[in-house]
């Protein structure tokens, strides 16, 4: 059984992409995308309608995860036509390059330590850190894993979090952050003056809060999981944190293709060079990375996951607010 860097190797045979498959599945995405989005605007009944705009949100999502893989050079790295298509839909997105190149990266080169881990992920305090806050930085750090700031992933995550916020912090830098928020705002003004409330519902506002909440979570899941691990500096390693503090997401085959596989995250974590449809096939083939930490969209393990608030680093596991205030309790003489 292969450990350590042996490991890493082991899946370089695998960080190759198929230059055919990978366009079909960027046009046929795009292309589904598009009539999904027509359909929206076209006379059909209300319901029909609903159902493609939430079809392109969950297509948006999947976009997204290939987005993701063209930004990390896992699919077609040495074509500039990939390159623009995929630079374009990041601004459509919500999601600009420079911006998720920058924060994608160090999240990947700092996944699960417990200091610089916070940029392009959530927020990480361990319990100590917790209890000796303001109380004005406890309400922030809470604000940014709250359920409801993820279900808004649309506007806190992405409008504000990878468009507003980095171009008022680096202008010059990030100045395709303020070219995707005008360009959102623009296109939600021309739908509402050219086909009404319903067309901004169902063609803008429905697609990206689908695809924003869905993709916001399945972030969050990926790294704050019941037997997620954390570590200061001394004791991690690359191989370790994509192993131990990324969840294998378990879907059913149709979210599978949804979100683009984005749910084998421990082995996209190890090798982010790996091209998405691949991931399977990396899983069946190495029983190194076969018993993995998982969770899944199962109601209770999502619950199980957003209840999840600070790391303990005696017991060296995330622990729920409830878990707090037992120890605080117990700490002043008030609990059972």
């Amino acid at each position: 059984m292969r450990t350590g860097h042996e490991l890493i190797i082991a899946t370089k045979k695998y960080a190759k992409d198929f230059t055919a498959k990978s366009w079909w599945c960027i046009l046929s995405t795009g292309f589904l995308l598009l009539a999904a989005i027509t359909g929206t605007l076209w006379n059909f009944h209300w319901a029909a309608k609903v159902v493609c705009s939430i079809f392109a949100g969950l297509l948006i999502l999947r976009f997204f995860v290939i987005y993701h893989d063209q930004q990390h050079h896992a699919i077609l790295p040495r074509s500039r036509l990939a390159e623009g298509l995929m630079r374009v839909f990041g601004i459509l997105s919500l999601s600009p390059s420079s911006i998720w190149r920058s924060s994608h990266n160090h999240h990947h080169n700092h996944n699960s330590k417990l200091r610089g881990s916070h940029i392009g992920s959530y927020p990480i305090m361990t319990k100590e850190q917790y209890l000796k806050s303001s109380t004005g930085a406890r309400i922030q750090y809470l604000f940014m894993r709250h359920p409801l700031t993820i279900l808004g992933g649309y506007f806190f995550v992405f409008f504000y979090g990878m468009c507003i916020n980095p171009f008022l912090n680096d202008p010059k830098r990030h100045f395709d952050c303020l070219i995707a928020a005008v360009l959102h705002i623009g296109i939600s003004v021309t739908l509402l003056v050219l086909g009404g409330w319903q067309a901004l519902l169902l063609a803008q506002i429905v697609p990206h809060l689908v695809a924003s909440a869905i993709g916001s979570y399945l972030f969050y899941a990926q790294h704050n999981f019941p037997t997620v691990s954390f570590n200061d500096k001394a004791g991690w390693t690359y191989e370790k944190a994509a192993l131990e503090s990324s969840s294998f997401l378990k879907t059913n085959p149709v979210m599978a293709w949804f979100t683009a596989n984005i749910g084998y995250h421990h082995i996209h974590h190890l090798n982010a060079r790996i091209p998405f449809y691949r991931l399977p096939e990396v899983l069946r083939e190495m029983p190194e990375l076969q018993n993995p930490r998982t969770t899944s969209l199962n109601p209770l393990d999502i619950i199980r996951c957003l209840r999840l608030k600070v790391w303990d680093v005696e017991t060296q596991q995330m622990v729920s607010l409830r878990h707090l205030s037992r120890v605080r309790g117990a700490a002043n003489g008030t609990g059972p």
